[in-house]
C-alpha cells in the first residue's frame, strides 16, 4: 500500500494541482484549513504532512507541533510564500523535514515528499528494531535467508552429540553459533578455548590436563578442558592453528573416547561434544600436510558454513539495534536508538570484519554518543567514509544516497528469496505489485535475473 500523505492548502486551485502531482507516489488526503488538518492528525496515521504556513483555523507551525507529538511522528514539509531565513531555521529546529518557498514546481515537492517518506520509513524501522531485539542477547540473530538456514542447522545438529565444524570468515559469529548448538543440546557446561592464542606446551596442558609428579613439576593433579567438559560442549576455536602434535593426540581422543593427562599413564573416559571452528581452508591445509586428514574428517561429521555479513545485509539493522542494547547494558551508556541517517550508513557499509566489526562500531558509537540517539557522526570514521558518494554534495544528500543503497540492496535480497517472483516479493514487502514494479524500475533491477530455472 502507498504511504499516506496529508496535504493542507487553503487555495483550491493549488491544492488540486498538488494532489494530482503527489498522487503519483502517495495516497493523498487533502484539507483546506488548519483545524481540519489537526482533526485528521488525531484520527489517522500519515507518513508525510505537507502544509502551508499561513492557514485559516491553525497555522503550519501549530500543525508541525501536533505532528511531531505523534508516535511515530510523520515528516513535515512546510510551504510558504514568505520564505524568510529566520522562519526556515525555526521550522527546521522544531523538527520540519524541509521548508519550500512558493512558487515551486509540483515535481519538486513530490521529490521532497518522497525523500521525507523514505526517512519516515527508516525512523519507523529503528523503533521496530528496539522491540525485536528484546530478549535476544545471545541468539544467532537475523531474519535473512542465510541466517534462517544457520538456525535450521543449529536446531538439527544440536539434538545429537556428533562433532560439528563451523567454517566461515573471521567475525561471522562462530562462537555464538557454538553456544546456540550447546543450548539446544541442553546438557553439561559450555567451555571455549582459542587454539591459536596459547603456546603449544600450555595448550596441551589446558586441553589434556596435568598429572602430579616430578616429570611435570605439578604439585597436584589438574584436569584439562577435555575432562571438565564431560557431558557438555567443548568449543575449539581456530582449530586450524592447533599444532600438528596436538592434532594427533586430539584425533586419538575422538577415535577412542579416552584421554591421558600429561605425565600420566592411566586412561580417562571422554564424553564431551566437540564443536570446532576455523576461518582457514582446512581442505587446502590437509593437501599441504599442515592439518591432519583423519582429524579433519572426525571434526566435520557435520559442517555448518556461516555466511559473511555482506551476504545477509538485511540483518545489519537488527544486529545493530541488538549491539546498541548490549552496549547500554555493558557500559551504562544512554544511547538506545539509531538515527535514520546512521542506520542508512550502517546498511550501506561493506563490513570486511563481519559481525564483529559491526559490534565494535556500535560500541564505539554508544560510548561517544551524548544522548539516547546515535547520530551519523557518532559512528567510526571508517564506517562513515564507506558510504558511496558520501564525499559529494550536502549532508542530507549523502544520507539520502545511503538510504537509496539500502533500499536497492533490500530489493535484491528480496528477489533472491522469492526467486524473482514480483508478486511474492510485493506481498512480503507489504506493497502493491504495481508499486514493486515501480521500485524495481527506479533502482534498475531486472527481476528475471533472480528467477530459478
Amino acid at each position: 500500500m502507498p504511504e499516506r500523505l496529508l496535504l493542507v492548502e487553503d487555495r483550491d486551485n493549488l491544492r488540486k494541482l498538488l494532489v494530482r502531482a503527489l498522487a503519483a507516489r502517495f495516497e493523498v488526503v487533502d484539507v483546506a484549513d488548519g483545524s481540519a488538518a489537526l482533526e485528521r492528525l488525531r484520527t489517522g496515521r500519515y507518513s508525510v504532512v505537507v502544509t502551508d504556513v499561513r492557514l485559516p483555523g491553525a497555522d503550519g507551525h501549530v500543525i508541525l507541533a501536533a505532528a511531531r507529538g505523534m508516535d511515530p511522528p510523520p515528516e513535515v514539509v512546510l510551504m510558504t510564500a514568505y520564505a524568510e531565513l529566520p522562519a526556515a531555521v525555526e521550522a527546521l529546529r522544531a523538527g520540519a523535514y524541509d521548508y519550500v518557498a512558493k512558487p515551486f514546481e509540483p515535481e519538486d515537492l513530490l521529490r521532497i515528499a518522497t525523500r521525507a517518506a523514505e526517512r519516515h520509513a527508516l525512523l519507523r524501522r529503528t523503533r521496530e528494531l528496539e522491540e525485536m531485539v528484546a530478549g535476544r542477547d545471545g541468539a544467532f540473530v537475523g531474519r535473512s535467508a542465510a541466517a534462517n538456514e544457520v538456525r535450521r542447522w543449529i536446531e538439527r545438529v544440536g539434538r545429537v552429540p556428533a562433532p560439528v565444524l563451523l567454517v566461515g570468515e573471521s567475525g561471522t559469529g562462530k562462537e555464538v553459533a557454538a553456544r546456540e548448538i550447546h543450548r539446544v543440546h541442553g546438557k553439561g557446561e559450555f567451555i571455549a578455548i582459542n587454539c591459536g592464542a596459547i603456546p603449544e606446551n600450555l595448550l596441551e596442558a589446558e586441553l589434556f590436563g596435568v598429572a602430579r609428579g616430578a616429570y611435570t613439576g605439578a604439585t597436584a593433579d589438574r584436569p584439562g578442558l577435555l575432562e571438565s567438559a564431560r557431558g557438555g560442549t567443548l568449543f575449539l576455536d581456530e582449530i586450524g592453528d592447533m599444532p600438528l602434535p596436538l592434532q594427533v593426540k586430539l584425533n586419538r581422543v575422538l577415535e577412542d573416547g579416552e584421554l591421558r593427562r600429561v605425565g600420566e599413564t592411566n586412561m580417562r573416559s571422554f564424553s564431551a561434544r566437540i564443536v570446532a571452528a576455523t576461518h582457514r581452508d582446512l581442505e587446502k591445509m590437509v593437501a599441504e600436510s599442515r592439518f591432519r586428514q583423519d582429524l579433519y574428517f572426525r571434526l566435520k561429521v557435520v559442517q555448518v558454513p556461516l555466511p559473511p555479513l555482506r551476504d545477509r545485509r538485511e540483518d545489519v539493522s537488527l544486529l545493530a539495534a541488538l549491539f546498541l542494547k548490549m552496549a547500554g547494558a555493558r557500559y551504562g551508556t544512554p544511547a538506545r536508538r539509531l538515527a535514520p541517517e546512521a542506520l542508512a550508513a550502517l546498511e550501506a557499509g561493506q563490513w570486511p570484519g563481519n559481525v564483529r566489526e559491526l559490534r565494535h562500531a556500535l560500541e564505539h558509537a554508544a560510548v561517544i554518543a551524548d544522548g539516547e540517539v546515535v547520530e551519523l557522526h557518532h559512528l567510526p570514521e571508517s564506517v562513515r567514509t564507506e558510504v558511496p558518494e558520501a564525499a559529494a554534495g550536502s549532508y542530507r544528500e549523502a544520507c539520502e544516497r545511503a538510504a537509496e543503497t539500502a533500499g536497492r540492496d533490500y530489493l535484491r535480497q528480496l528477489l533472491r528469496r522469492t526467486g524473482g517472483n514480483v508478486t511474492h516479493a510485493a506481498a512480503e514487502a507489504g506493497v502493491e505489485r504495481e508499486s514493486m514494479h515501480r521500485l524495481l524500475k527506479r533502482h534498475g533491477i531486472d527481476p528475471s535475473r533472480f528467477r530459478v530455472a
